[in-house]
């Protein structure tokens, strides 16, 4: 279980990180096909900061998750 609480923890790290990039430094070239599809006008920059703020929002629960199981288990 420590395991677990472990990959969690780093997990939630790295997509606190990748969502903190996106979504607060504008690094849009994070997101897999974006400058394309953007030039296309298939998304616009709204659709990237809504993948930014979802991983920065999974990435704090994924991080309070490990925390929590790493704490009582």
């Amino acid at each position: 279980m420590r395991l677990l609480s472990i990959i969690l923890t780093i997990t939630g790290i790295v997509f606190t990180i990748f969502g903190y990039l996106i979504y607060f430094k504008k690094n849009y070239t994070l997101i897999n096909g974006f400058e394309s599809d953007l030039v296309k006008g298939r998304k616009d920059i709204s659709y990237g900061k809504k993948v930014g703020l979802v991983e920065l929002i999974l990435g704090v629960i994924m991080i309070l998750i490990g925390t929590l199981l790493f704490i009582y288990l």
